[in-house]
């Protein structure tokens, strides 16, 4: 029997997200040539994630039932099929691609929402104590991920030109196609060499509907808890995202319409993403074992609230850069030890299902997050980014006050159960 790899996930959940990042930077563009006004454009930004948040719960819950290994194997097809179809109508014209292109990401949110699956089989084959410090791996898949795949998406829609090799492109319909390639990719991948990890003795838990199992999970106190905090930090991280080519042109006097000035945006993300990527696929652990996953929370969502509140007041290079470094570590050492401690603290035979909610819950941030800093932007370009580090802030008080005690005196009858049970 093969035995379980934490390379193996890691490059799944990779392969996926490099997936996703060739086509977003397309998908406002290529809406907009479509013949898509403003609001057909951010519903079809946002199916992705509105899908992820109905169906995230559906397959955590289905990998409790009937194993992980074939619901990364769907999920993982479905991908390469969603970025196909996204393929096919970036070679179409009028409302014909238009209805397309929102049929792929829909079906790409639902494949898509298989990351719950991922970080529940990291929780079957890790000890508790260093579950947080491998939870860390599927966000650095992540940061690698959104800056490798917009690096791919316009190498293989306009070529490249270096050292005398030159590469022409494969036009507007190459992206989709790289991105299936990969994904179908990844679902050999994992057919070959990913075994299962959920035990077939392992006892399945209650079947629930969607809106039960929502409630159950947030009616534990703990549970509940880490899951609004990770809502939060979502939040304020999404509003950041949502904003910061809109500020720094603002603030620099660039026109994102210009290619060398989208590309210092660009740089600007790619620059927090290898931070976050170096924090989560290094820093984690150690971060861990000197403060442990409570405190380390309250620390990060108050690293981004400090990092938050002067943003839109910096007036030089070097003085963004330090306070984006800042915002990329507080983000990054958060959502690691929050899963680390929605595994630690929910039975075997729910994983699935109550990592699904707590992704489920991320997705719905994304959704509000855009439309939230979206419209305070417009009023005032400083207002996105103080509300969010008082919301950051609150969040970060709110862990330190209650997250350290309340998880602290379950992890002590947990431990105390496994000794009697010894």
């Amino acid at each position: 029997m093969k035995k379980p790899s934490l390379l193996v996930i890691f490059l799944t959940v990779f392969l996926d997200l490099v997936g996703f990042g060739i086509v977003l930077p397309l998908l406002p563009v290529y809406s907009e040539n479509f013949g898509a006004n403003g609001f057909l454009v951010g519903v079809i930004m946002a199916s992705f994630s509105a899908m992820q948040f109905l169906f995230a719960p559906m397959w955590g819950r289905w990998s409790d039932k009937v194993g992980r290994r074939p619901v990364l194997l769907i999920s993982n097809f479905g991908s390469a099929v969603s970025y196909a179809l996204f393929a096919v109508a970036s070679g179409m014209k009028g409302e014909t691609a238009l209805w397309m292109l929102l049929a792929s990401r829909i079906f790409a949110g639902i494949c898509g929402a298989n990351i719950a699956v991922a970080q529940a089989y990291i929780a079957d084959i890790t000890p508790p104590e260093d579950r947080s410090k491998r939870m860390g791996l599927i966000g650095m898949a992540f940061g690698l991920g959104f800056i490798l795949g917009p690096a791919l998406s316009g190498l293989s829609l306009a070529g490249f030109n270096v050292f005398g090799l030159k590469f022409n492109g494969f036009g507007s319909t190459g992206p989709g196609w790289v991105a299936a390639a990969m994904c179908f990719g990844n679902f050999l991948l994992t057919l070959a060499i990913l075994p299962e990890s959920r035990q077939p003795s392992s006892e399945h838990a209650a079947e629930r509907p969607r809106l039960a199992q929502w409630t159950h999970t947030l009616a534990r106190p703990q549970v509940g808890l880490l899951v609004w905090l990770f809502f939060l930090a979502t939040f304020a991280f999404t509003c950041f995202e949502t904003t910061l080519g809109l500020l720094v042109s603002e603030t620099f006097n660039l026109d994102i319409h210009k290619p060398d000035d989208a590309k210092i945006i660009g740089y600007l993300f790619a620059y927090c993403g290898l931070i976050g990527a170096f924090v989560q696929g290094g820093a984690i652990g150690r971060a861990v074992k000197k403060l442990g996953e409570p405190k380390l929370i309250a620390v990060s969502l108050l690293f981004t609230a400090a990092s938050l509140a002067p943003l839109p007041f910096v007036r030089s290079w070097g003085a963004l850069l330090g306070v984006l470094a800042l915002l990329a570590i507080g983000s990054s050492l958060a959502r690691a030890p929050i899963f680390g401690l929605i595994s630690i603290l929910t039975p075997a035979n729910e994983q699935g299902a109550t990592i699904g909610v707590a992704q489920s819950f991320g997705s719905l941030a994304r959704i509000a997050g855009p439309i939230f800093a979206g419209s305070l932007f417009h009023l005032h370009p400083s207002w996105p980014y103080l509300a969010c580090a008082g919301v950051s802030l609150a969040a970060g008080l709110l862990a330190w006050g209650k997250l350290h005690h309340a998880v602290g005196k379950s992890l002590l009858v947990t431990e105390t159960k496994n000794e009697t049970a010894l």
